[in-house]
């Protein structure tokens, strides 16, 4: 069975756990449940379904169940801590956590680098302005920067991206962007993207002021739809950004860096169906 920090999902690594307890074993639910104390056989079963959550009481006794040991508690109990947590800010606090028990035993957690990338818009920014910027030192790259960023905050941006393998620095210290994807646990990258989206949408904003109408296009349609036409328009949305990202990629010169938000946001509830009341 793979570390227990390859684990972002405290139900994932449960489920695997009696996966593979099983394969080796006569292991039952009943079994598993018996061992971490609860009196309902089926319990942990419906915990790793999804359709019931592992209680702080039973976090200590299902550790022990699974025969966790030092930082691997530790670790279990931020799991259960992050899919339990009900704002970002918590979920981060606990995914940071984890990242620091995996970092003092010289263990790697999963997403640890697209969680990073993503965590901060100037990443993206700086990827983009360093190939097109050769030479150029750390704070020529701030200075380019609409936003405000440090020569320091450049390089930190720079050497993690290089480490982390998005970028690639040739001996004259000229840098190039990798093909390599980012991809990122289904939960866990809406955290930090969600962070991302909330600065750029503070960007855009602020655009509507700092920049000439030349050099901004900011618009907006208010409409009445059902959900047919919601998904429709989704659709629509998708195949608009992929086409955008393709003429973006067919750029033969960069001299600039944009951000385009697409964004689709309800300004009402639901209407009653009033056939339905």
């Amino acid at each position: 069975m793979k570390p227990i920090t390859d684990y972002v999902d405290y139900r994932r690594y449960m489920q695997d756990f009696y996966d593979e307890r099983k394969r080796t074993s006569a292991f039952t639910w009943r079994e598993f449940a018996r061992l971490a104390g609860f009196v309902s056989p089926t319990y942990l079963k419906l915990v790793c379904e999804g359709k019931t959550r592992l209680k702080n009481d039973g976090v200590e006794r299902t550790a022990l169940a699974m025969r966790l040991v030092g930082y691997e508690v530790d670790y279990f109990r931020m799991m259960v801590r992050y899919a339990h947590a009900k704002t970002d800010y918590e979920r981060k606090k606990a995914y940071d956590e984890m990242l620091s028990i995996a970092g003092e035993h010289k263990v790697k957690v999963v997403d640890e680098d697209a969680f990073a990338y993503f965590e901060t818009w100037k990443n993206p920014v700086i990827r983009e302005l360093a190939p097109i910027m050769p030479g150029a030192k750390p704070g020529d790259i701030a200075k380019l920067c609409c936003q405000g960023v440090s020569a320091g905050d450049v390089r930190e941006s720079l050497d993690f991206m290089t480490k982390a393998g998005l970028l690639k620095k040739d001996r004259k210290g000229n840098y190039t962007q990798t093909d390599k994807a980012l991809r990122g646990d289904s939960e866990v990258m809406p955290v930090a993207i969600r962070s991302m989206h909330r600065e750029m949408a503070k960007f855009g904003l602020a655009a509507i002021d700092d920049f000439a109408l030349s050099d901004r296009n900011i618009s907006g349609v208010t409409m009445g739809v059902d959900r047919a036409a919601y998904e429709q328009i989704l659709q629509e949305l998708e195949a608009f950004r992929r086409r955008i990202v393709t003429i973006a990629n067919a750029t033969k010169k960069v001299t600039q860096v944009y951000r385009l938000n697409l964004q689709l946001f309800p300004l009402s509830w639901t209407v009653p169906d009033e056939k339905n009341d």
